[in-house]
């Protein structure tokens, strides 16, 4: 073998190891992404998870709004892209605990029982007005001290929350996308999708509440949102229980 036939026969040598081990730091970057989002959505291969599902308010029971339905196809590409399973159940039909499997839950408590039942249970310092009378505070969110209104189209609130009840090991999320309109779910699902590696980064394992303001819905749909805050100490601590009121007596 002369020389120029040894140099192209190690230069081809050389580029098939390059190529191999390029492919090798691939897949392992690759694995290593997929498990830390796995982890994060406590959804490992194979995995069975919870979307459950709400109703437009007023309507019938399984008349899910069409912002709805396109937060729950966000989610479901999330949860395809962990390897895992979903089962889409009706707000008043998830009649279990929380911890087995991670849930996705979707929709504010006036059209979701279970939403409801989370925040009492879960955020006791959030309080949502559930009026279905037209009113300046219809729709309005109290978190500890301050109160957001809800300005149809212009700004408009969404609660993002990712909580882990109990440390028992092996412990799945419940993810809650509660907003004021139905633009503003598919608002916060999209940006867990896109922020979900920041998150993991940010808070760990560890239980969250973000409060999301989406802006200009009429213009821009779900696309510009702001955060607002980390309102989880706030959502966590239950609201002081209003004084009674006294009766008042006149001397005579």
């Amino acid at each position: 073998m002369n020389d120029d036939v040894r140099n192209i026969v190690l230069g081809v040598v050389a580029a098939a190891i390059s190529a191999a081990l390029g492919w090798l730091a691939r897949t392992y970057l690759w694995k290593r992404r997929l498990r830390r989002k796995q982890a994060f959505f406590g959804l490992p291969d194979n995995s069975e998870s919870l979307l459950v599902v709400n109703r437009e308010a007023g309507g019938p029971e399984l008349t899910v709004m069409r912002f709805d339905v396109f937060a729950l196809l966000e989610l479901a590409a999330l949860i395809k892209d962990c390897g895992a399973h979903a089962q889409v159940v009706a707000h008043d039909a998830a009649q279990q605990g929380f911890g087995e499997r991670t849930e996705f839950c979707v929709g504010g408590p006036s059209s979701n029982r279970r939403m409801a039942a989370h925040l009492r249970s879960l955020l006791p310092g959030i309080q949502v007005n559930t009026d279905a009378e037209p009113g300046p505070d219809r729709g309005a969110f109290q978190i500890g001290s301050e109160r957001y209104l809800l300005e149809p189209g212009k700004g408009e609130y969404v609660i993002l929350a990712r909580l882990i009840a109990g440390q028992e090991r092996g412990t799945r999320p419940v993810f809650l996308f509660c907003g004021q309109r139905a633009i503003t779910n598919q608002a916060a699902t999209r940006y867990l999708a896109r922020n979900h590696e920041r998150l993991a980064r940010k808070h760990g394992g560890n239980s969250f509440v973000l409060l999301l303001k989406v802006v200009n819905s009429h213009a821009y749909g779900p696309d510009v949102v702001e955060l607002v805050a980390d309102v989880t100490r706030a959502a966590q601590t239950p609201l002081p229980t209003p004084a009674p009121a006294r009766n008042s007596h006149r001397a005579s």
